[in-house]
């Protein structure tokens, strides 16, 4: 069952260190079966405390997601995302759409 990563960046606090995160979460994604589904587009915002971006990434699973997450170049890039902002990432579990 497909997994998804998704990440809310609530505020910018190092635009520096936000700026070295892309291209490094970029290659921490190589070798890796995801998809972006979508990646700091336009937000139209309807409940909650304002957000300045968010990324949803699918996976066919959640194994699959926690070895990207947990890999050492990812892990390497997300402290330039916990030290140039303030966000919350999690994965969600994919429905199972059965034919009727």
């Amino acid at each position: 069952m497909a997994a998804y990563f998704v990440m809310i960046r609530e505020q910018t606090t190092d635009p520096a260190s936000l700026a070295e995160y892309g291209p490094r979460a970029a290659l921490a994604a190589q070798g890796h079966s995801l998809k972006p589904l979508a990646a700091y587009g336009a937000l139209d915002q309807v409940e909650g405390d304002d957000v300045e971006a968010a990324v949803i990434l699918e996976f066919p699973d959640m194994t699959a997601a926690r070895a990207w997450y947990e890999s050492p170049p990812y892990q390497a890039a997300v402290k330039l995302r916990h030290t140039g902002s303030k966000s919350k990432a999690f994965f969600v579990e994919g429905v199972s759409l059965g034919k009727s």
